[in-house]
């Protein structure tokens, strides 16, 4: 098996030569580290080993392990988010990637202006239509991303996506286009956004061909994870 930061060099190179052949800067591509159910020595070696910003998807597991690492990396809320939880959010995370209601939204809103802070969120939008999967229809993302533009303590960066899953990373390409496509309507629109978080592990490489600006890998760095 190889060591945390073997995978990670190798994560990199394929980062660097996707970027390549997408004629990107492989620098403008942001690696959040997938943790959930990982161990803190895991995600430890992981931050040795280059990683700056981790990725967790239970607030009260996240919370724990920045009781244990704290802020010397960035996190981000990458999970289902309940609106009973925003309240737990303001102190460790500095992106949300789940925002799919104005509802949410509004009590993110609430809470950061209670707090005087802004909160960056990104929306996240069902591109496959699954109904097993959280997110908005891409039909409403634009008059979400309108109505979440007026709220004077957030700040919209971006969409976010978890395609279907496919053994085939080439069948997902279609999706992180529409996704791209509905970033590029959105900012027409007079929004300034330009994060788009999509791909893991199984597919970061087609995503990043394909515009993505926040990459989500957790298997990939850490290998199979305990249930």
């Amino acid at each position: 098996m190889n060591s945390i930061s073997a995978n990670l060099s190798y994560i990199l190179k394929r980062i660097k030569l996707a970027a390549e052949r997408a004629g990107r800067d492989a620098e403008t591509i942001k690696l959040v580290a997938v943790t959930k159910n990982v161990g803190i020595p895991k995600i430890r070696e992981a931050i040795t080993g280059g990683v700056t910003i981790i990725g967790e998807n239970r607030i009260q597991e996240a919370r724990e392990k920045f009781n244990e690492i704290g802020s010397t990396v960035q996190w981000h809320f990458i999970g289902h988010l309940q609106t009973n939880k925003v309240k737990y959010l303001f102190d460790i995370f500095s992106l949300i990637h789940s925002v799919d209601s104005l509802p949410l939204a509004e009590e993110i809103q609430k809470r950061a202006e209670k707090k005087g802070i802004k909160t960056d969120i990104l929306i996240e939008v069902n591109i496959s239509g699954e109904k097993t999967k959280f997110g908005i229809l891409p039909e409403r993302v634009i008059a979400l991303a309108r109505d979440i533009s007026k709220l004077k303590n957030i700040n919209l960066k971006g969409l976010m996506t978890i395609p279907p899953f496919s053994e085939s990373p080439e069948d997902l390409r279609q999706h992180f286009r529409m996704l791209r496509t509905l970033l590029t309507d959105v900012k027409k629109d007079g929004i300034k956004i330009n994060e788009l978080s999509m791909g893991m592990s199984n597919d970061f490489e087609v995503a990043i061909e394909e515009g993505a600006t926040i990459i989500r890998i957790g298997t990939a760095i850490f290998g199979e994870r305990r249930q």
